[in-house]
């Protein structure tokens, strides 16, 4: 079998699944549908199963999994497919902790398969060309503002406000994605403010404080309260101008010149795909736990603020 060939089942079928991944595997040049997993949704043409255990029984030609469930229930999944020597592809985050995305990198090369932990960010059009232009600049200042509304974006989603969830970090590790790819040496955390409103047990805003080699000073705004217009910026002061990173990193301006095409809206899980059949082709596994790693120490250091109760 080919790249060309390769089949990749979906499991979980909800909003993220139908949104993103199904449109790039339908024009992907590298992968097909080939099974679908969900309890409760299924597709016309398309093997459908309620649970993974009876699609890796009956499937043994699709060779590749995509986990788009919950984070909470994702390590299970990934578990039971590496196990069957098939490959897997993490939706952000890769999981609900540190220790359970390591103990999945140990099994993957265990049993000789790729695993992917995938952040949909990174393939925004403007990120790499962002990472090469820093490169060779002195930064001083890094200001992140990500705010958004949640029921826009996760109606009835009860799971992003349970443990494990993440709540406003799971929009905002997009832009930690995008920090720990663009910046040329690591950030550390050493202070955050986390908001969880009184009925929840996730927060629904946070202010986080980083630093870096030489002067460097990241600082961080989430907020899942933002109604109307929606805030996905990343502002870099540097030795030679600004850096603005816009619409979740779709555009790119330098001192308020584009440094982005009309392409730059292009899905960013087309690029995910296309990494995705360059990491077979090289049996090559991709994880990287840096912006899950910035979660946790905002966990660890944030001070808990108690903000008012939260209803969808």
């Amino acid at each position: 079998m080919t790249v060309l060939e390769t089949p990749v089942a979906i499991v979980g079928l909800g909003k993220i699944a139908v949104d993103q991944h199904l449109p790039s595997i339908a024009t992907s040049p590298a992968f097909h549908l080939g099974a679908v997993v969900s309890r409760h949704a299924s597709m016309e043409g398309i093997p459908s199963y309620k649970t993974l255990g009876e699609m890796l029984a009956n499937e043994p030609d699709v060779p590749a999994v995509a986990l788009c469930v919950p984070p909470q229930v994702r390590f299970d999944l990934a578990y039971e497919a590496l196990c069957a020597g098939r490959h897997v592809l993490l939706e952000k985050p890769p999981g609900a902790s540190l220790s359970e995305v390591e103990a999945l990198c140990d099994l993957a090369e265990a049993n000789g398969c790729v695993l992917f932990a995938t952040w949909h960010s990174r393939f925004a059009k403007g990120v790499a060309k962002a990472k090469e232009w820093l490169a060779a600049r002195d930064i001083g200042k890094v200001k992140i503002t990500w705010r958004e509304d949640v029921r826009h974006w996760h109606p009835g989603q009860q799971w992003i406000w349970q443990p494990g969830g993440l709540g406003v970090f799971d929009p905002g590790i997009n832009a930690l994605s995008i920090l720990t790819e663009i910046l040329p040496s690591p950030v550390h955390m050493t202070a955050a403010e986390l908001e969880f409103p009184e009925n929840r047990d996730t927060p629904i805003a946070a202010r986080l404080s980083m630093r870096g080699a030489g002067n460097l000073i990241v600082e961080a705004d989430f907020d899942w309260r933002q109604t109307g217009p929606q805030t996905w910026n990343i502002e870099v002061e540097t030795d030679h101008g600004v850096l603005r990173l816009t619409g979740g990193g779709a555009h790119l301006e330098v001192d308020g010149r584009n440094m982005t095409d009309a392409e730059a809206l292009q899905s960013e899980y087309d690029g995910i795909y296309s990494r995705f059949a360059e990491l077979l082709r090289e049996s090559r596994s991709e994880v990287d736990n840096s912006p899950l790693r910035h979660v946790a120490d905002a966990f660890m250091l944030g001070k808990r603020r108690v903000a008012a109760p939260f209803n969808d």
